[in-house]
């Protein structure tokens, strides 16, 4: 752990009781507080580059999703109900409540993401702001399934297949194909963007069995449940109350096709903002700099 407590200087160590397990956080600074989500296949530790600065002026906490990381990792049920990002949103409220905060700004990058805007939409009342880093709705990820998107997001199919056949093949080689994967979303197609102990992080949290398990469960819960959930949400003309901004790589996963931001606007956030950054997937990582010099402002606006 150590290692990485470099990463977070004057960061305290948090372990929480959630719905379902243990899950670990940590938390510094200041000011109004702020939850940072990360995504697959990575842990807290993405956030390494954004946090410090962020701690300047709110009080920021990155914690492990179900099923990454130190956070618990229980056994599924096909994605029926555990890994939803439904379930996975009340982990960051019990976390927060926790830590002192009923409302909170939330920043969430590709799965981290999907739980905030799921938790933007069940839970209106906690989240004051929220910041979505390279994804679309779920719902609209499934619906644009074309020939290039499905070669561009093979791993949405290829986890989602039923226990245990993913499992097993990553498990012949979990920290080839990570390496891999990450560096297939990146806009230089390589792993250079990455700090070596945060990378070690991603590799160690994905050599466990058991979190291989849990990401396929993630998955699988993307395909069916909440997918189940957006379109309920969409029929219901259900959106997402607070201020919204979508930030995207100009080379990441939804770059590719429609405007993100239309999409958006289209579905589950009609008054969001937002802009692309120059940068693959990985926002946080490869372009902090100005991922951070673009969501300031929105986050300043808070309480005006």
């Amino acid at each position: 752990m150590s290692n990485l407590d470099s990463l977070f200087p004057g960061f305290k160590a948090h372990w929480v009781e959630g719905p379902v397990g243990k899950i670990f956080a940590r938390a510094g600074g200041e000011g109004p507080p702020l939850v940072l989500i990360h995504g697959f296949p990575q842990t807290h530790a993405e956030w390494h580059r954004m946090a410090p600065d962020l701690a300047r002026t709110h009080s920021v906490v990155c914690l492990d999703l179900r099923g990454y990381g130190w956070s618990s990792a229980p056994h599924c049920d096909g994605g029926k109900a555990l890994y939803s990002k439904r379930a996975m949103g009340e982990d960051v409220v019990a976390v927060m409540q926790s830590l002192g905060h009923a409302r909170f700004g939330v920043i969430g990058h590709d799965r981290g993401a999907r739980v905030a805007y799921r938790l933007a939409l069940d839970h209106p009342g906690r989240v004051e702001r929220l910041v979505l880093l390279d994804i679309l709705p779920t719902l609209s990820m499934w619906q644009g399934m074309n020939a290039s998107r499905a070669m561009q997001v093979y791993h949405w199919t290829f986890l989602a297949q039923p226990e245990p056949v993913p499992e097993n093949l990553i498990k012949a080689d979990p920290a080839g194909w990570l390496d891999h994967t990450i560096a297939s979303w990146t806009r230089a197609k390589t792993l250079d963007a990455f700090d070596p102990v945060a990378l070690a992080s991603y590799t160690e949290s994905f050599n466990d069995p058991g979190r291989i398990h849990a990401a396929c469960e993630d998955y699988r819960a993307g395909a069916t449940t909440d997918l189940a959930h957006d379109e309920a949400d969409l029929a219901a003309g259900k959106t997402i109350s607070c201020p919204t901004l979508a930030l995207w790589g100009e080379a990441g996963i939804p770059a590719k096709g429609a405007s993100p931001l239309e999409i958006w606007r289209s579905t589950f956030a009609p008054k969001a903002d937002g802009q692309a950054i120059a940068s693959g997937h990985f926002l946080p990582e490869e372009n902090p700099a100005d991922t951070l010099a673009a969501l300031k402002p929105f986050l300043a606006q808070a309480g005006t």
